[in-house]
């Protein structure tokens, strides 16, 4: 799947330099004129990273990223801003939640370098998940092996390593039973 960023600026001219200045980074740019156009994208189009500009009429970068961030909490959000005070910096961190903030003009190089830096924790925290829950189902089959052949879980080993099995702690049913639900658990 394809990464996907949105950039939300009011205006057409900073999303056209922006969109030249990544357009050959590996991933996909979205444009949106205004927060509720954003929102209106969002609601169909998954988006990993929205770079918003705070200045916008209607909405503000921050009031965007702040429902961007109870909506759809695993998209990462930057601020965009050409009007830097510690005021917004303060409000862009606590109501929208923000993992970066840049001031206008922004290092292109920095931009880029940060979104791509920010996918590739996105992916790595997916894999985490996904493993984490490979994991969690493991466990779970193990604990029920165990429950329903009390000693199962338990393995013998020789000096180099290989598995010792008991004949009689396995008949060749239990044993083919065994390996047919590992087939249909963890896939072959």
């Amino acid at each position: 799947m394809a990464h996907r960023v949105l950039l939300v600026d009011d205006e057409p001219n900073v999303l056209m330099g922006l969109k030249r200045a990544l357009r050959k980074e590996p991933y996909q740019i979205v444009t949106a004129c205004s927060g509720k156009e954003a929102l209106e994208l969002l609601e169909t189009t998954e988006i990993d990273v929205v770079v918003s500009d705070q200045e916008m009429p209607d909405m503000s970068g921050t009031e965007l990223l702040s429902h961007v961030d109870k909506l759809y909490p695993d998209t990462m959000r930057f601020m965009l801003t050409g009007k830097a005070t510690l005021d917004v910096v303060i409000q862009a961190i606590n109501e929208g939640a923000i993992t970066r903030f840049f001031t206008k003009p922004c290092n292109e190089v920095d931009l880029a370098i940060t979104i791509r830096q920010a996918l590739e924790h996105k992916d790595l925290m997916t894999q985490a998940w996904r493993l984490l829950n490979k994991v969690k189902n493991q466990n779970a089959l193990l604990e029920r092996l165990e429950r329903e052949s009390p000693g199962i879980t338990q393995v013998e080993m020789d000096s180099n390593g290989v598995i010792n099995l008991d004949e009689d702690d396995f008949s060749a049913t239990d044993y083919d039973a065994f390996i047919e639900e590992l087939h249909r658990t963890f896939g072959d």
